[in-house]
């Protein structure tokens, strides 16, 4: 069985390790922690990481957020993977930091990565971890939150919540999304 894990973010050093680029992050713990190298390929970054017999095809678009749904089409479709078998990792300004909550479906929420993917793919049935990064700005400063870099306490959670995410992913694979959702989502 083959999955297509894609976490959302942005290219480039600017962004490499702001609160939209959870979904890079969480992919590349992963890839540290499995001893395996992403690559340069169309739209994005992939590499495959292997668990309990089931292929998952990690991914981290290079196409910036906003065209998040053509990397996921493409890979979707280059790998043959059923929408049922995709998991997109995204941030989520209405969870607070550190919250997971894993769905099987769902609305864009005012995120441009679900949005663009929801367009691309004509649908919304395709399963998303939402990371909450918290919403603690001022009124009209969101992109500047959204775009920052964690702090120093906002780093010391992360600790304990991306392998947390990561354990997700391995369960959607083996488990599935509601049997996942069941297990993790109030942890």
């Amino acid at each position: 069985m083959k999955f297509l894990i894609v976490g959302l973010g942005n290219i480039g050093d600017e962004y490499h390790i702001t609160r939209h680029n959870i979904g890079f992050q969480v992919l590349d713990a992963l890839a540290k922690a499995s001893n395996i190298c992403f690559e340069d390929k169309r739209y994005g970054a992939v590499t495959e990481y292997k668990f309990k017999g089931r292929t998952y095809v990690l991914l981290k678009p290079s196409t910036y957020m906003n065209l998040s749904g053509k990397a996921v089409n493409y890979w979707l479709q280059k790998e043959n993977i059923p929408v049922e078998n995709l998991l997109v990792i995204v941030d989520d300004l209405a969870l607070p930091l550190g919250t997971l909550r894993l769905r099987s479906k769902g609305s864009d929420g005012g995120h441009n990565g679900l949005k663009s993917i929801n367009e691309v793919l004509g649908r919304q049935d395709y399963s998303r971890l939402r990371f909450g990064i918290g919403n603690d700005f001022p009124k009209g400063h969101q992109v500047d939150f959204v775009l920052g870099e964690w702090n120093a306490e906002e780093k010391k959670i992360l600790e304990t919540r991306i392998p947390l995410s990561i354990e997700m992913i391995k369960s959607f694979g083996t488990i599935g999304v509601q049997m996942t959702m069941t297990q993790f989502n109030n942890k």
